[in-house]
């Protein structure tokens, strides 16, 4: 069972991973300057992030109206 600090560590390492990312992406374009901006984006994508596209609809929601 995850504990609370289990917890913590996991959203410690995420955000060190998006972090380190968004640098890297940075540092690749040959950015001169460090986007404080698109790093609190990342950190906030990866606390946050968006909830998957739709994938359909499943087979109980079918009828003969919407099973195209």
């Amino acid at each position: 069972m995850e504990t609370a600090k289990d917890s913590a560590e996991l959203r410690h390492q995420a955000i060190i991973t998006a972090l380190a990312s968004e640098l890297e992406r940075q540092a690749a374009s040959g950015a001169s300057r460090v986007d404080v901006d698109a790093l609190a984006t990342a950190v906030e994508a990866t606390l946050d992030p968006d909830p998957p596209m739709a994938e359909g609809r499943r087979p109980s929601e079918l009828n003969a109206t919407n099973d195209d």
